[in-house]
């Protein structure tokens, strides 16, 4: 899904490395650390593409301090690197992490 709405742009191949970059981060974070995702969207509008991740949890994502023991840690700061104004939309049943990059690199 993620692929087609990129294509339809004909976006560069190093936006949609990042993009898919942070669609795979937030999503599996939503698995690994939130029960599941229950929510998924990608739309393109006013020159940018938008990812919405939704899960179950109220709680915020945070780094997770390096371990030796326990691998990753660093998705949440690759999302931020990637799209600095992603935000987080709390709701009643949970949340949604909403990450945006222009279509064309700055």
């Amino acid at each position: 899904m993620t692929r087609r709405v990129l294509a339809e742009h004909a976006a560069p191949p190093v936006l949609v490395d990042d993009v898919l970059t942070v669609v795979g981060e937030l999503v599996s974070n939503a698995i690994r650390h939130a029960g599941g995702g229950t929510g998924f969207r990608v739309t393109d509008r006013a020159g940018q593409v938008t990812i919405e991740v939704s899960d179950g949890s109220t709680l915020p994502p945070h780094p997770q301090p390096p371990s030796p023991d326990t691998p990753g840690g660093f998705g949440w700061c690759v999302v931020k690197t990637l799209a600095p104004s992603t935000f987080i939309r709390f709701h009643r049943t949970g949340k949604t992490i909403v990450a945006a990059l222009p279509l064309r690199p700055l």
